[in-house]
């Protein structure tokens, strides 16, 4: 990575997204989301990017999950994107914030079928004796439907990851690898390369 000649990480962040795509990268859009408990006490998890926006990165979720109970007390949010095969990596530091409900709406329409259907069938998280009933529930909500819309669930929603930090990472043959980061400031984006 040379010096970055955009002063907008999101803008990198999207062309390395656009990179692993093209490169034929296993899950290009797979990002580690670690959230925190109001004391403190991380979990992670991998979700789905489903897009940046100008000044955010957007995933979707069911509204009672940990991950968003956890948002509530503390919106401190921390994602990673790793390409193994490119040799990258980038690391976003911001907060997360439940986007509003005309884009919740906007990307549910726009997930394949047996996910929307899924989203209706199953609690994430939640503790259950077994897959039977909900898949018989599947089966039945298949049936139902048919091939018509099915509409987005009151608990299920975008939420906006507003980055404060961004730190992108490229490996080197030598060991002394490639490292940017750039940190919110009033004045823009500010950009520092650090040590390997």
């Amino acid at each position: 990575m040379e010096t970055p000649e955009r002063a907008d990480p999101l803008e990198i962040l999207r062309g390395w997204l656009d990179e692993a795509r093209q490169s034929g990268a296993e899950a290009p859009t797979a990002m580690t989301l670690v959230t925190a408990t109001a004391e403190g006490a991380p979990s992670a998890r991998v979700v789905s990017l489903k897009r940046i926006e100008a000044d955010a990165l957007v995933f979707t979720t069911a509204l009672w999950t940990r991950k968003v109970e956890e948002l509530r007390l503390n919106p401190q949010v921390a994602a990673v994107f790793y390409w193994p095969a490119l040799g990258r990596q980038a690391r976003i530091e911001g907060r997360g914030e439940i986007a509003e409900r005309e884009l919740a709406e906007e990307l549910f329409a726009a997930r394949p079928r047996d996910h929307q259907l899924q989203g209706l069938v199953s609690r994430q998280g939640e503790a259950i004796e077994g897959l039977g009933p909900l898949r018989e529930r599947l089966e039945s909500l298949r049936d139902e439907t048919a091939d018509g819309p099915i509409e987005c669930p009151p608990d299920w929603g975008a939420i906006r990851i507003v980055p404060d930090r961004v730190e992108f990472w490229e490996e080197a043959t030598d060991r002394l690898h490639e490292r940017w980061l750039f940190e919110r400031r009033k004045e823009g984006w500010g950009r520092s390369r650090l040590a390997p």
